[in-house]
């Protein structure tokens, strides 16, 4: 059908109230074949939408890597933003496009992930997709990367670290990664060991602490002396209990401290 179009001289570039192409409604659901047909008669594979994804970036999120292939074939630019500052490889990592992603990292410019502020790693973590998390890692993506600050700001925690996205997930597979990779577990305002506190995962508490996780902890907003960390455990006595235990023997804390 859309070959039958094309030859009767329709537009190959009609946008949506969006600014969709046909060329991107093909890219977001994998079709390649129709890919190839749109850009065979002339579809302009630079259109972005009206929110500036680019057509590579459907594709990305479409998850076809023959798709994504094509299109870098014919010219497509990795490094292209949307306006919230997501490149394809985000989007790609997000959804946890596994086949999609090895091909678009190595024509992806660092320059243009520390541009937009946010590695794909916070995007694997976020999607809760261990297995492009760990290839990322295996590619030399920094565990310690840091949000910007203004992509932190959309987050009422201001987290900024992949850990944390992975943490807040109760990602233990994800975390695991992270930290063995050399993620530091103390670099968010409010710390990853209180949010595995908060959430009663003892795994993840167990994980984070042999991996430094500061138990002495303060909370900016805490306004009591009692480290933020172990208000998550006083609605559970022999949590608190089995947690001070193991503190006092193991990781420094002194419960002195708090009287």
């Amino acid at each position: 059908m859309v070959e039958l179009l094309l030859w009767s001289k329709a537009d190959p570039d009609p946008r949506s109230s969006y600014g969709l192409t046909p060329l991107a409604l093909a890219a977001q659901n994998g079709h390649t074949e129709i890919l190839e047909l749109l850009l065979r008669k002339g579809a302009n594979i630079l259109s972005q939408a009206s929110d500036s994804a680019s057509i590579l970036f459907e594709a990305a999120g479409g998850g076809n890597p023959d798709s994504v292939s094509l299109l870098l074939e014919y010219g497509a630019d990795a490094n292209v933003p949307k306006q919230s500052g997501h490149l394809p490889i985000h989007r790609a990592a997000y959804r946890g496009h596994f086949l999609a992603l090895q091909i678009l990292i190595p024509v992806t410019d660092f320059n243009a992930i520390k541009e937009s502020g946010i590695s794909p790693l916070h995007s694997a973590a976020a999607g809760g997709h261990s297995q492009c998390l760990e290839f990322l890692l295996k590619s030399g993506f920094d565990a310690n990367f840091m949000l910007h600050r203004r992509v932190q700001k959309n987050y009422d925690d201001e987290r900024r670290s992949a850990l944390y996205f992975a943490v807040s997930n109760g990602d233990i597979e994800s975390a695991h990664l992270l930290l063995d990779a050399g993620a530091l577990p103390n670099q968010d305002p409010v710390n990853c060991l209180q949010v595995a506190l908060r959430m009663g995962n003892y795994e993840l508490i167990s994980l984070l602490l042999r991996h430094g996780a500061n138990v002495n902890y303060f909370c900016r907003i805490n306004t009591t002396h009692f480290p933020s960390a172990l208000q998550y455990t006083l609605k559970d006595e022999l949590c608190l209990l089995g947690i001070f235990v193991k503190l006092y023997y193991t990781y420094g804390y002194f419960a002195s401290f708090c009287c």
